[in-house]
């Protein structure tokens, strides 16, 4: 897929070929209806969000999403990072950095549409709220009608796995 062009470059550069299994990913995601968030020790609540998918030809999709409040558009969670397969095998991982300061590494599979991603490797800024995130499970999931969906859970220091976030966004771009 012609996608990405770097700010070197004026011409599009061609997805590399380990990464031709993710290309459904690729573009520009928004949330129709607000997601729903909730955790036992916090106000459910709505929200909107857009994922950005994008590459430069390396073997890495670059990403960032940004979430704001359903009702005050005011700025809540962003991430950004990265996404790699190993070659020739469905596994796949992101790479997270978080506005909280949350570092993670998460690692899945890759399954048709289906991504099913969990925490491989946590690690956070000295003075990051408490109680802390201990664990977090992601499913993406792209649908038949061209939607695609997330889904978030999460365990924290007094918390099991508990389901956090869940959204439907369709592509913009």
């Amino acid at each position: 897929m012609l996608m990405a062009t770097p700010v070197n470059q004026t011409a599009p550069v061609e997805l590399n070929p380990t990464l031709l299994p993710l290309e459904w990913l690729l573009g520009t995601w928004e949330s129709d209806e607000p997601g729903e968030g909730c955790f036992p020790t916090i106000k459910p609540f709505r929200y909107t969000e857009t994922l950005h998918f994008t590459h430069v030809g390396q073997p890495v999709i670059n990403f960032m999403f940004n979430a704001f409040h359903a009702e005050s558009k005011k700025p809540l969670h962003r991430e950004c990072g990265f996404i790699r397969m190993q070659p020739g095998a469905n596994k796949v991982a992101f790479i997270i950095a978080q506005n909280s300061g949350l570092v993670e590494i998460e690692e899945g599979e890759l399954t048709g549409q289906q991504l099913n991603l969990q925490t491989h490797a946590l690690a956070r800024i000295s003075f990051a709220k408490e109680p802390h995130v201990q664990q977090i499970t992601r499913v993406f999931q792209l649908q038949p009608d061209g939607t695609l969906e997330q889904t978030v859970s999460m365990a924290t220091d007094n918390q099991p796995l508990t389901q956090h976030l869940h959204i439907t966004y369709h592509r913009s771009s």
